[in-house]
């Protein structure tokens, strides 16, 4: 269950989705939340992204290629938002920066604003925001969709995706979702943490 200091998750309680599972479970489920909303929680400073074109030239150190494949993701996110707008579905995000912000980070904190300009309500917080949280652990990386469906996101030790553990107890959907919206509304909103701490960063290194 979920701890005084955070969600500790009973995977017992879950079940374990590989990565194709998880994703096809994703994409079924995604569109059956009309007039509902989706809290995601970002904790790690360090992903790898294979396959996104935009990360790949990231990782080989072409900055201004990465930059230019974001902006090809305009008409993708485009469609997208319209189908939550058809859905009357609400996106919201919490992504945790520790600073001196990561290369990973930078790359994809411009991801993030290019997703915040179609409509994903996107925040950022501080570690200081979850020093009461991370007693024992780190939190967990989690999305929620509607009512009852959480799923605690899983990565390898490279920090490349894994699959997930899908809960679907509305208990468990109802706690996380509180905690990501606390952090939420403690949280800056992207588009002006950008402009303060990002905007002005020389092209970063690869991890």
């Amino acid at each position: 269950m979920l701890g005084l200091d955070g969600p500790r998750l009973d995977t017992g309680q879950g079940e374990a989705l590989p990565l194709d599972d998880y994703r096809r479970d994703f994409r079924e489920r995604q569109w059956t939340i009309d007039g509902q909303d989706s809290w995601k929680l970002e904790r790690g400073q360090h992903f790898r992204e294979p396959g996104f074109a935009s990360w790949e030239a990231f990782a080989l150190g072409d900055w201004d290629e990465s930059l230019r494949l974001i902006e090809e993701e305009r008409d993708y996110l485009r469609e997208f938002s319209q189908e939550v707008e058809n859905h009357r579905i609400t996106l919201y995000r919490v992504r945790v920066v520790e600073e001196p912000i990561t290369p990973y980070l930078q790359w994809e904190l411009h991801l993030l604003r290019l997703r915040a300009e179609y409509g994903e309500r996107i925040r950022v917080v501080g570690p200081e925001h979850l020093a009461d949280l991370e007693r024992t652990e780190p939190l967990p990386e989690l999305l929620t969709l509607g009512d009852s469906t959480t799923y605690r996101i899983r990565y390898t030790e490279q920090g490349v995706l894994d699959g997930a553990v899908r809960f679907t107890d509305a208990g468990i959907t109802t706690c996380c979702r509180a905690l990501t919206r606390d952090l939420y509304d403690a949280g800056e909103d992207l588009g002006s943490y950008f402009a303060r701490e990002v905007a002005h960063l020389p092209p970063p290194q690869p991890e």
